[in-house]
């Protein structure tokens, strides 16, 4: 039993079934950069500058110079790590092109497939493995000639690994728009416009082990006597070789309001959208939405607070009632010459929004130093 819990990420992440499938590479929706974290990730219409490259593509349009951005955060109390690096520099005045980097992985996973042998159990055998999941995105943005229209397009490759037991390679293509006009703004973003591709090979004798651990398992449920053991199978089998992500849209709207001389308040409206039935709070079985809020207080661009909400999903509790559940974030940042430093803290969706995760990360624009 303590086998099939260990090796539980294996088969989370070599699921069975579909080959075109509704929840594939969703390491690539977490997001980027505390300050958008901080605001719910409600940015589709308001993201600039090198982060952009993830978020909407069209806003690194406008930046002087060289950009980089470094981020950190940790997972489900510190199991995973998630990090990303990016990089972006103008081409001219109405072009811009990015390059990141993302790797989220859990390390030192305990390997178990080799702990027993001819029925003795040797803890020597027990060996540790990573899964992680690496991301390089290439980013362009164009200025359109119709006023105050910004274009880009976004492509990703994507290397996933299990250890030994199973690795994947893939690509996609993301491509968003935004528009200005007077304190208005508005972004439109597609996410695996044309589909994203994942292609998995695995090692034959080390999957052969962990299928001989399901078969036990279905064997010790099918002789089990406990009338309130409902006998699930786990299903085994050779897991799909081909995955095909399905697109996904966000849309957004935002408007900055001044306050006095020196306050600037910036408020956020995203609208997810996935393509396939969720419990999501608008749902069918063509598509679901859930909305994103957030907002950012600076003073003479200098600090910010910020804050948001997002994920709103139905629950259905055990009595059968429903409930809706969000995932509240804050946020500070601090921004002098060119080197902005941003803090949130983050509901990643645990048990009662107790789960939460710390973000830092640091923008640098090289302009100032110039």
């Amino acid at each position: 039993m303590k086998k099939f819990i260990l090796l539980s990420i294996f088969c989370c992440q070599c699921s069975y079934g579909q080959v075109f499938r509704s929840y594939s590479n969703e390491f690539l929706t977490i997001g980027v950069d505390a300050a958008s974290f901080g605001m719910g990730r409600a940015v589709t219409a308001t993201t600039q500058g090198v982060n952009a490259g993830y978020w909407n593509p069209a806003g690194l349009v406008g930046i002087s110079d060289y950009q980089g951005s470094l981020m950190h955060a940790e997972y489900f109390q510190g199991i995973a790590k998630y990090d990303y690096i990016g990089v972006a520099k103008p081409l001219d005045e109405t072009r811009t092109i990015a390059v990141s980097i993302l790797r989220f992985a859990v390390d030192d996973i305990l390997n178990t497939t080799q702990l027993i042998e001819d029925g003795q159990i040797n803890y020597d055998r027990i060996s540790l493995f990573s899964a992680a999941d690496w991301a390089i995105n290439i980013g362009y943005a164009n200025k359109l000639k119709f006023k105050h229209l910004d274009i880009g397009i976004n492509a990703k490759i994507i290397k996933r690994r299990i250890g030994k037991f199973a690795s994947a390679i893939g690509f996609g293509f993301d491509a968003g728009l935004q528009f200005r006009e007077g304190d208005w703004l508005f972004g439109l973003m597609f996410r695996d416009i044309t589909t994203t591709f994942n292609a998995w090979s695995f090692d034959n004798k080390r999957l052969g082990d962990i299928l001989a651990i399901y078969d036990d398992f279905n064997e010790a449920i099918l002789n089990d006597d406990d009338p309130y053991n409902d006998d699930t199978i786990i299903p085994t089998g050779i897991p799909e070789k081909i995955e095909i992500t399905k697109p996904k849209m966000q849309l957004g709207v935002a408007r900055s309001f001044p306050l006095g001389r020196n306050y600037h308040l910036l408020t956020s409206l995203d609208l997810n959208v996935r393509f396939t039935e969720t419990n999501d709070i608008v749902s069918s079985s063509a598509m679901s939405m859930s909305p994103s809020f957030g907002f950012q207080l600076d003073f003479d661009n200098l600090v910010f607070l910020r804050g948001g909400v997002m994920n709103f999903q139905q629950q259905t509790q055990f009595d059968n009632r429903s409930n809706v559940s969000l995932e509240p974030n804050i946020g500070l940042g601090f921004n002098y010459k060119g080197i902005q430093v941003d803090y949130a803290l983050s509901n990643i969706g645990g048990a009662n929004g107790t789960l939460f995760s710390n973000v830092f990360s640091v923008k640098v624009d090289f302009s100032y130093f110039r």
